[in-house]
């Protein structure tokens, strides 16, 4: 057996049915007891995160706008995930993924709010004034002392699963979707190929990871500050973008949706009966490839958002929480959910076609933009949305890995130095690897990451049900006392 083989039965086995029950359990057990604040206080979570979008907030030293923190959230779980991954997902398992990637998500919305409530609850303030928290932070300040090795262990497998899933995997697909696009117009990216260290890949590979290696370089020199600016202008535009054409699409093959909907409904219980046909999808590879993809897209449950949502300057914990609640709705509920249908309209229409079982990727959504816009145009839709999609994601879990490191040094300045000089450098090898073991190991990391985490949001719970409890009673009083 070669190391990929091993590589592969332990990523099958991480993102198998106890990681994913433990997810998901989790958040039920969450949402029982916070009474499903995610849909009681749906509204009031749009009204203060959406509803805010164009105020005009400032933050003190060592924090970012509210606003800014969501984004910086958003930026690290919108990514080729929302694709890539969601495309793969539904090929895979059969048009009943997504009804249950859309119950992951409905759960993982209160996961994501408990996370952030204990980010800002448990932070503080490090050698440079700024804010910093997160799991490992929740554990060492919620959980005592004594269980700071927990916090060591979330930091390890977090500072390590930035280099996969936040940097080589990234960096590629914005490689890969550029040269896709160039070539659809009539260019020749493949005309130069080079090896290194095993791997073929284009010259544009490398000069589109050369690129991005020194956007993140100024990005990691400016900070938090820098980080939130630019992606609070970033994600509202690449998700619109995104969001405006997938619409389109969907719109043009409307009088495909009622089938489209039979298909997700009818297969999360009989897949068969969904396809017409025996393909060989069964129900528990449904659940597996959307709970799977949901919890991975959305990142609800792993510990990695809350450390961008700690350095808000919002000083209440509950305030900040509902912005989880939001963030997990836009990525899964709506971008992914966006992806799912144009894929199945187009398929449905007989514009995409592909083998249910087998697996697909950005290939198949370009194609599905294509019948509309033309395929040179789909492809640039693509490449753009993904580029964007990538890019911001990368500068995300450089924050979320520089932060593990701090933990982990304890702030040492020559430790954190060398890991931002080794997390660009690694931008420019991520873009000239093979990546089948390197999405495998970052999907292993991400499970592990999951578990310090889980233990941690199912102990500090009676935590986050006070705060709650707290916040919402004295909005009411409030009310009364207004009235």
């Amino acid at each position: 057996m070669t190391f990929s083989d091993i590589i592969t039965v332990i990523d099958d086995w991480a993102w198998s049915y106890p990681i994913l029950i433990l997810l998901v359990g989790t958040g039920l057990f969450l949402s029982i007891r916070l009474v499903f604040v995610q849909f009681r206080k749906f509204g009031f979570s749009m009204k203060n995160t959406i509803g805010k979008m164009f105020s005009k907030e400032k933050a003190g030293k060592g924090e970012i706008t509210p606003f800014q923190a969501l984004t910086t959230a958003l930026a690290a779980t919108v990514g080729t995930g929302n694709i890539v991954g969601v495309t793969g997902a539904i090929i895979i398992g059969g048009p009943g993924a997504v009804f249950w990637m859309w119950i992951s998500a409905l759960l993982g919305m209160c996961t994501k709010f408990c996370e952030v409530v204990l980010a800002v609850r448990y932070r503080e303030k490090n050698k440079q004034g700024e804010w910093v928290g997160g799991p490992m932070y929740y554990i060492k300040n919620g959980l005592g002392k004594n269980w700071t090795w927990l916090g060591i262990l979330f930091c390890i497998f977090g500072g390590l699963a930035a280099f996969g899933i936040g940097n080589a995997t990234q960096v590629n697909s914005i490689a890969e979707s550029i040269s896709t696009a160039i070539d659809a117009l009539g260019g020749n990216t493949g005309a130069t190929m080079l090896h290194f260290a095993g791997s073929e890949f284009k010259l544009s590979y490398l000069i589109v990871g050369i690129v991005v290696a020194i956007i993140l370089a100024f990005v990691i020199i400016g900070g938090i500050k820098v980080i939130g600016n630019l992606t609070e202008k970033v994600v509202p535009f690449m998700a619109a973008v995104y969001i405006i054409a997938t619409l389109i699409i969907v719109f043009s093959n409307i009088s495909f949706i009622g089938e489209v909907f039979r298909m997700i409904f009818a297969g999360a219980f009989s897949p068969q009966a969904a396809l017409g046909g025996a393909f060989g999808i069964t129900v528990l590879t449904a659940m597996k490839k959307g709970v799977g993809r949901g919890c991975f897209s959305n990142e609800a449950g792993l510990g990695s958002a809350p450390i961008a949502h700690a350095t808000t300057s919002e000083t209440n914990p509950v305030k900040q929480g509902v912005f989880g609640i939001f963030e997990v709705f836009m990525d899964t509920i709506v971008i992914c959910s966006l992806t799912c249908l144009t894929v199945l309209t187009s398929y449905c229409a007989g514009d995409v076609a592909f083998t249910w079982g087998e697996g697909g990727g950005a290939a198949i959504v370009s194609s599905a933009l294509g019948s509309v816009f033309s395929s040179g145009v789909g492809a640039v839709i693509i490449a753009v949305c993904l580029s964007l999609f990538a890019l911001s994601t990368i500068i995300s879990w450089s924050l979320y890995g520089v932060r593990c490191c701090e933990f982990i040094f304890k702030g040492n300045k020559v430790a954190i130095t060398i890991y931002k000089i080794v997390f660009i450098i690694f931008i420019i090898m991520g873009s000239t690897l093979s990546l089948n073991d390197v999405w495998n190991i970052a999907d292993i990391l991400n499970a592990c990451m999951a578990i310090p985490n889980l233990i941690a949001l199912i102990a500090l719970s009676p935590q986050v049900v006070k705060l709650t409890k707290e916040f919402f009673s004295g909005l009411k009083s409030e009310k009364k006392l207004k009235a």
